[in-house]
């Protein structure tokens, strides 16, 4: 995407859906010293995507599942983790952003456990992300949120979806 002149903005997509110029407006007319502020959001924003993909799948037909599989492991595995995979590296303090817990870690650890009850070892290739979750899942409060009958909810099972389709659609 072009927006002034033929001028792109590296962080961004040359290609960019016209839904996704809202990343671009957000960021627009912060200070340079919101630097922090900014990259949270972006984290957050492409976590987002891969959150979409992630939970969509639970809904699809059974016959539209397979596809969907595959192309929601493959962008996991080969875009979206080996990106958090090459911030964590280089930032090296444990964090995506800073040197203290942010809503980006909240919501990759997040991702990080969703794809896990798809595929369980889809860390396997990912040291970083490996020791991230384990160190962001010993957090007191994270901690207890995870134990079994928190309030985080299973997958929605092949049962229950019927029920859930016939409420909001």
């Amino acid at each position: 995407m072009s927006l002034l002149h033929g001028e792109h903005f590296p962080h961004f997509p040359v290609r960019m859906r016209k839904v996704a110029t809202k990343r671009v407006v957000k960021h627009w007319n912060r200070l340079p010293k919101e630097v922090v502020v900014s990259l949270i959001d972006m984290y957050v924003e492409g976590m987002f995507d891969l959150n979409e993909l992630l939970m969509e799948y639970g809904y699809l037909p059974p016959d539209k599942r397979q596809a969907h599989f595959a192309n929601m492991m493959d962008k996991t595995e080969n875009r979206y983790f080996p990106a958090f995979e090459k911030v964590l590296k280089g930032h090296g303090k444990g964090f995506l952003v800073g040197n203290q817990l942010s809503r980006a870690d909240v919501q990759l650890l997040e991702v990080i456990l969703m794809a896990e009850e798809y595929k369980p070892d889809i860390l396997a290739k990912f040291p970083l992300l490996q020791s991230f979750k384990a160190r962001i899942s010993n957090i007191p409060t994270i901690k207890k949120f995870l134990q079994p009958g928190s309030q985080r909810k299973p997958l929605i099972t092949d049962e229950e979806l019927p029920k859930v389709m016939k409420i909001f659609y």
